[in-house]
């Protein structure tokens, strides 16, 4: 018997994937594509708010208002600048060597779009790396982890090795704060913790 859906995810990030199975949200995946530019003077804070509700809206039109759509954006900021996905290596070598020995927030925007309402919430996590240098950042982009990650790492593989301390959601930083998400979707009447789920 094939289990209920509940909810669908407007990615195909494996990452907030397995955080929404860890929950046991009953979920199928419905990515969407849209322009992730900055905007003139856009704020962090606003520019991960609007990306999450866009990636959710255009989702939600997409398949006719069936199930709620959750959407969900991540960026790394460090001395006010955001620092998206590299582009390329020595981008994302300067990424890492600037975050060196120093603290930057990772922030992410979640939001769920049904028929009836829209919520959002956007979660701020501060990050403390360790020192690095030049050939230990070039190994790390020769494993092809940082390629698809803002601010050139990922917490929960590889890159976990340059985390010396975080104040605020682990799962944020991965990509999806649990904690928050959860409270979304009790909102608009999803339950978590269904065993067939996990």
């Amino acid at each position: 018997m094939s289990k209920t859906i509940d909810l669908i995810l407007a990615s195909s990030s494996p990452r907030r994937k397995e955080l929404l199975s860890q929950i046991g949200v009953r979920f199928t995946v419905n990515p969407v594509a849209i322009c992730e530019d900055v905007n003139p003077g856009e704020a962090a804070e606003a520019y991960v708010a609007r990306l999450a509700l866009e990636k959710a809206q255009a989702s939600f039109a997409l398949t006719a208002g069936e199930l709620p759509v959750l959407g969900s954006d991540t960026t790394v900021v460090f001395d006010r600048k955001i620092m998206g996905k590299p582009r390329s290596e020595s981008e994302a070598i300067a990424t890492l060597l600037s975050l060196s020995g120093k603290e930057h927030e990772v922030i992410t925007g979640v939001a769920v779009v049904s028929a009836e309402q829209t919520l959002s919430s956007v979660v701020k996590t501060k990050v403390k790396f360790k020192t690095l240098n030049e050939d230990i950042c070039r190994r790390y982009w020769a494993t092809g982890e940082p390629v698809d990650k803002a601010g050139s790492y990922g917490i929960q593989g590889l890159g976990a090795v340059f985390v010396e301390g975080i104040q605020g959601s682990y799962s944020s930083v991965v990509g999806l704060p649990l904690a928050e998400t959860a409270e979304l979707l009790e909102q608009v009447g999803i339950d978590i913790w269904h065993l067939d789920a996990i």
